[in-house]
């Protein structure tokens, strides 16, 4: 049986990015690269993450994607702040094709207000589940709440992901590398998937940072090959200098437009001088040559 990569992302018809609790900048971007490459390659997709965005991933392209749902296949419709107990029955209807639904509720009891609807989506169907990242299943809290034994499940990553479920089959494609954009780059390359300026971007920061700007005893040839390859195809830089590393005095320590107000009397000792001291303080300081008659000499060339 092929178990490549291509070949079972093309046998699969939906498929769920999942990111771990605590994702960092590399494992947001390859997650990132891989939904926006599946979707452009015509994959009903979709990536979540149990923890929200924060600012630091908000450079990348595509972030507003990442969601608290494990997909949109089930419509939930809850009443916020409604006693159960209080409904007599819910019926449906199919009207002119339309479906409604009736909520029915007991004798001497109020239906539920507009206010109190809360319409929500959540359960997905996927038969194919990518983990991003990781050191354990505990990193992906949903693997112990959903059953996933009709699903293919694969991991991507620098280290193995350790596995203490036993019905939990996982696929590993993790492999030693400067990150795990660096090994999402050679996957989408080798699989013919869509690798346009965007995401070639967000693998760009991802190699970038979780590289330690190339520092890491990680990298290797590859990774600067891969990186190059990236660069070719339209992948930007996104590079952030610290102030502290401008020399002394080349950064304001006010804005640019801000005019600096001097005291109109000088202070000695938190005591103001008099005008006549800070006149007599003004000429002791000026160049005694300054106050000379200035004569120019010059010669002539006969």
């Amino acid at each position: 049986m092929d178990n490549s990569f291509k070949t079972l992302i093309d046998s699969a018809q939906e498929v769920l990015i999942l990111l771990p609790q605590k994702p960092n900048l590399d494992q947001v971007a390859s997650g990132l690269s891989l939904y926006l490459s599946f979707l452009g390659s015509g994959k009903d997709v979709t990536i979540s993450c149990p923890v929200a965005m924060t600012a630091e991933f908000s450079r990348l392209i595509g972030v507003d994607k990442i969601t608290g749902n494990l997909g949109d296949k089930n419509l939930i419709i809850k009443f916020v702040n409604y006693n159960a107990t209080d409904v007599d029955k819910v019926s449906y209807d199919i009207e002119n094709s339309q479906f409604k639904l009736t909520i029915s509720p007991k004798v001497g009891f109020k239906s539920p207000t507009k206010d109190q609807i809360e319409v929500s989506y959540a359960g997905g169907s996927s038969d194919f589940v990518v983990l991003v990242g990781g050191t354990s299943e505990s990193d992906f809290p949903v693997l112990q709440t959903l059953d996933f034994a009709s699903s293919k499940i694969i991991h991507l990553g620098t280290r193995l992901l350790e596995i203490e479920n036993k019905d939990l089959q996982v696929l590993s494609f993790a492999q030693s590398a400067s990150s795990i954009s660096e090994i999402v780059a050679g996957l989408i390359k080798e699989g013919g998937f869509v690798l346009d300026p965007d995401i070639a971007t967000n693998l760009i920061v991802g190699i970038e940072s979780e590289s330690k700007n190339f520092q890491s005893s990680e990298v290797t040839v590859n990774t600067f090959e891969t990186f190059t390859e990236l660069l070719k195809l339209g992948g930007l830089r996104f590079k952030k200098v610290p102030t502290s590393t401008f020399p002394q005095g080349s950064i304001p320590n006010k804005p640019y437009n801000q005019v600096n107000q001097l005291p109109i009397n000088p202070v000695i000792q938190d005591r103001q001088m008099t005008p006549e001291e800070a006149e007599e303080e003004i000429q002791q300081d000026i160049p005694p040559s300054w106050s000379e008659p200035k004569i120019f000499t010059g010669t002539s060339v006969s």
